[in-house]
């Protein structure tokens, strides 16, 4: 079977996401990568769940529609993702015409089998809200566990699933009153009729499927237990309307409507959206959740598309990860407790080291922790000491003593016999969705050849035995190929720079294991910088405490007061560029920055720009860096450019002299510069962006004279 549909659960939209909520997302990347490089016909698709309570209540409270609210925060989720690299091949939401068409076409359909039922309940209303409560914005105490930590929907403690008017002493989660209790009519689907063709579906699917556990342990509890008819509607206006006479002032429950968000969203995606959802004889559906999320899944959305009687493809496997917790204590997207999708990128650590991590501490079978000083020592000494060490003094040994070409000798058969063994187990384990023990394997595939590296001295051998040390190393090269394809889906940047390197493209998983198409190789570069014990120190002491604490710090403490401190940009004019003399990929370039003598920087743009298109023309320039030499030569600064996966465009300011500053709109001309030279990485601590063809820091566009620095073909990137 070669398709395969990939599902991450919708992020509910009035939030931002933090590292425990970015599991699920970054799960199904990493397994829709594989996928596709495995040659499966894949489509991963995700969204943001936008009706419901939350969203109105939190709407009111800013003083905002709830449209308006989706918006900005669609583009907040859409933003964090796409900066940690998540290739989905359609990111939606669900307050769509589509999403209105096809949950009210279910609904419909299920009503005609029978499976509604109306009935009129007691439910709690807020006369100071003057509004009926829904369930997760009643809080209270659990009768079954005594937990303070109750809402109407659910216990947040023991797990069990509670009606409002169960909780002992409720209270109006928004405004903190006593509701008092009214009646309502709503409509309920009817789970214990749809409960035969669901326990048929789950017993055969969990086993073909290979469910995590947790997942199965959770649908059967909830069998045996007991299903019951289950509330589909609720007294709100921001949702989906019910198409049901007497009802047309009621909107669909969310937890309903949100997981047909997945065929909403790839029906937004293509017009053949059926062949994905309608077609299970040939689609495999994999869904990657927390395991919170569970029972909505394996019972209420499968029993929702088996109660329709059409023919949709059902969940197939079930990836339920535990939870990640932060710290010793918990995540909480309420309390602003831990570090969340935007911060991440705040702290100047590359996106493929957050993901790194991640999945090296994926919480598959139990719950892990989150810890920076783990953090730290997992990327030290597994990031950079294993897998980063070996691709490094592989590449830099073949640069320097093999003239960068791959070098001529013979197959070490057992060496790779081993290899194959390892990388058939990785492949399985992926095929399974067993991520972090995958992804465990493939570091011990690294350590493999560090071990071989070592074992074989080629330092030594290049004098005694020089086809010893020649095999060795070709042997090597195209391990670290391999190792560029089986890191893809987890790394997905250090991948490209690795094949880049190697002078290879499209990297698929049908090329492990092939002794060639490597002929040379290009620049070592390091892939990766060790993170010291100051840095680390100083993120425990700035993630501390809640997100409001940390708002109000960053009031003194933005990163638009630390540029102000740090970074000193001035515009520069090119007088001249010419080739490095040794190396390909580098100018030397002389530049007029306003100053008695000009300055000579190095830059990287061979292949990207002409000698031609670069002289004569102003760039911006990092003025207070501290000089560096690059193969010999001193360069004294670094230009600016912007970068996505589309494009790289120099910053080429059509505004400004040599000499100008390049400041922070409002800030003053006469505002002194940073007088203290800063190293590269200090440099990269403070991030510069894009954003829709405007040059800024944080939230504040940069500018040169008054007028802002923007780009031509980057519509949204990052500076370096």
């Amino acid at each position: 079977m070669k398709r395969r549909l990939i599902t991450s659960a919708l992020p509910y939209v009035n939030n931002i996401p933090h590292l425990g909520n970015l599991i699920q997302v970054l799960s199904a990347d990493v397994f829709a990568r594989f996928c596709r490089q495995y040659g499966y016909e894949t489509l991963y698709v995700c969204g943001t769940d936008e009706y419901g309570t939350a969203t109105e209540t939190k709407a009111l409270e800013e003083g905002v529609t709830p449209r308006e609210l989706c918006d900005r925060f669609h583009k907040i989720h859409a933003d964090i993702y796409k900066w940690f690299n998540i290739d989905f091949d359609y990111f939606g939401r669900t307050s769509t015409p589509e999403q209105t068409e096809i949950v009210q076409g279910l609904f419909k359909k299920i009503d005609e089998a029978g499976l509604i039922n109306e009935k009129t309940i007691e439910q709690l209303y807020c006369n100071s809200c003057k509004r009926f409560l829904a369930d997760r914005y009643v809080h209270g105490t659990c009768p079954h566990c005594d937990s303070t930590n109750a809402r109407g929907d659910q216990c947040e403690d023991c797990g069990k699933l509670l009606e409002p008017t169960e909780l002992v002493a409720p209270r109006c989660g928004t405004c903190g009153a006593t509701p008092e209790v009214k009646s309502t009519a709503h409509l309920y689907i009817d789970l214990p009729a749809v409960l035969p063709k669901l326990e048929a579906w789950m017993e055969e699917a969990s086993v073909d499927g290979f469910w995590a556990r947790n997942a199965i342990q959770m649908t059967k509890s909830w069998i045996r237990d007991g299903l019951k008819e289950r509330a589909i509607t609720r007294d709100l206006k921001w949702g989906i309307p019910v198409p049901k006479e007497g009802f047309e002032n009621k909107v669909f429950y969310v937890w309903f409507d949100a997981p047909i968000g997945y065929i909403s969203i790839s029906a937004c995606h293509t017009p053949q959206w059926k062949s994905w959802w309608q077609n299970p004889e040939n689609v495999k559906l994999f869904q990657f959740i927390g395991k919170d999320n569970i029972p909505f899944h394996t019972v209420i959305f499968p029993s929702t598309l088996l109660g329709s009687g059409e023919n949709w493809t059902m969940l197939h496997h079930m990836s339920s990860s535990e939870y990640l917790n932060y710290e010793n204590t918990k995540f909480s997207k309420s309390k602003g407790i831990g570090v969340f999708g935007n911060d991440c990128q705040d702290t100047g650590i590359p996106a493929d080291v957050w993901r790194f991590y991640i999945f090296y501490n994926r919480p598959e079978k139990s719950d892990t922790q989150f810890t920076w000083k783990d953090f730290q020592e997992k990327v030290n000494s597994e990031l950079i000491g294993n897998l980063g060490n070996l691709i490094n003094r592989t590449l830099t040994f073949t640069n320097r003593f093999f003239e960068g070409k791959i070098p001529q000798g013979t197959v070490d058969e057992a060496f790779w016999k081993e290899v194959k063994e390892r990388e058939a187990i990785i492949t399985d384990k992926l095929n399974r969705a067993e991520l972090r023990d995958a992804f465990k394997e493939i570091l011990q595939l690294s350590s493999l050849g560090n071990k071989a590296f070592q074992e074989g001295e080629p330092w030594r051998t290049r004098k005694d035995d020089p086809e010893a040390a020649a095999s060795l190393l070709m042997n090597l090269l195209y391990l670290v190929r391999d190792l560029a394809i089986l890191v893809h889906p987890y790394l997905p940047e250090t991948s490209d720079r690795i094949a880049e390197q190697l002078g290879l493209k499209d990297l698929k998983w049908e090329n492990l294991c092939e002794m060639k198409g490597i002929d040379s190789i290009g620049d070592p570069e390091i892939l990766f910088q060790k993170m010291e014990d100051d840095f680390v120190d100083a993120q425990i002491l700035r993630f501390a405490g809640s997100q409001a604490d940390r708002a109000a710090a960053d009031e003194e403490d933005s990163i638009e007061s630390k540029f102000r401190t740090t970074i000193d940009l001035r515009v520069a004019k090119i007088i001249k560029a010419e080739q490095h003399p040794d190396a390909e990929k580098l100018y030397v370039i002389t530049l007029d920055a306003g100053e008695a003598e000009n300055r000579t920087i190095c830059s990287g743009l061979v292949g990207h720009y002409s000698i031609d298109e670069l002289t004569g023309k102003n760039i911006i320039l990092a003025f207070n860096l501290k000089p560096a030499k690059l193969r010999g030569i001193k360069s004294n600064g670094m230009l600016l450019a912007a970068e996505n996966k589309d494009h790289m465009e120099v910053l080429f300011p059509a505004q400004g002299q040599p000499g100008d500053r390049v400041l922070l709109a409002g800030d003053s001309e006469n505002m002194a510069a940073p007088s203290q030279k800063i190293k590269i990485d200090r440099f990269f601590e403070i991030p510069i962006q894009v954003s829709d063809h405007k040059v800024q820091v944080g939230d504040t566009v940069l500018q040169i004279g008054g007028q802002p620095v923007k780009t031509e073909k980057v519509i949204d990137g990052e500076v370096g």
